[in-house]
């Protein structure tokens, strides 16, 4: 099993001081703002992601 990702910088304020959250798995502290957030990996999509100026065409 590999590492868990680990989050750049807070989706709150930006700031890169985080620390993991004694809260669970995924849960993370941002020192610069004092909050608390959670990440959660959902899965794979079955087509990936297409750009909305492309039509979903591939030529």
């Amino acid at each position: 099993m590999s590492e868990r990702a680990a989050p750049f910088y807070c989706p709150y304020c930006g700031d890169e001081d985080l620390r993991p959250s004694e809260e669970g798995h995924g849960a993370w502290e941002c020192a610069a703002c004092s909050r608390a957030f959670q990440l959660k990996f959902l899965g794979l999509l079955s087509r990936g992601l297409q750009r909305a100026d492309d039509g979903g065409n591939r030529t």
